[in-house]
């Protein structure tokens, strides 16, 4: 029985500072929880073209030092986010897109993956081993979060 949330905060330090960063750009949050609906709500909006490409930013995680430590969650929520994409648009990924997406696809349990990665087993450690499988729920929720005036609104 999943243990999905009616509403989920999920904390990332870097991913403000992306979001803040993007200027005019769209910023979409999404995840493992919703890799399938942020593929296609862009789809929806006309993206994923050579018109209006897309990126996918995979935020990590950061060091006690500051410094940038990627997170194979996030490598595997973009990789499920680009699989949704092309699976619906079948076009050409850039080298790292197509990595991120074979990740995924290679991975044959993403929440056992995840909860033996350094951030599952930090998380588990401190008391947190339900919301690693929260988190590497997939596809569990249908909620779009877009960056509109600075904060996200959730769309369907």
């Amino acid at each position: 029985m999943p243990l999905s949330p009616p509403r989920s905060v999920l904390p990332s330090p870097n991913g403000p500072a992306i979001a803040a960063s993007a200027g005019e750009s769209r910023v979409v949050a999404g995840a493992l929880r919703n890799a399938t609906a942020v593929g296609n709500w862009l789809v929806r909006q006309g993206y994923g073209t050579a018109d209006r490409p897309v990126a996918v930013i995979a935020s990590g995680e950061r060091w006690p030092d500051g410094s940038l430590r990627p997170a194979m969650e996030d490598l595997l929520g973009a990789g499920a986010i680009i699989v949704a994409l092309d699976e619906r648009l079948s076009g050409t990924l850039s080298p790292e897109a197509a990595v991120a997406a074979a990740s995924f696809q290679a991975t044959s349990d993403v929440s056992a993956a995840v909860a033996a990665s350094s951030s599952g087993r930090e998380l588990i450690g401190g008391g947190f081993a339900e919301d690693v499988v929260v988190a590497t729920e997939l596809d569990a929720c249908t909620a779009v979060p877009v960056l509109i005036e600075g904060a996200f609104t959730v769309t369907q």
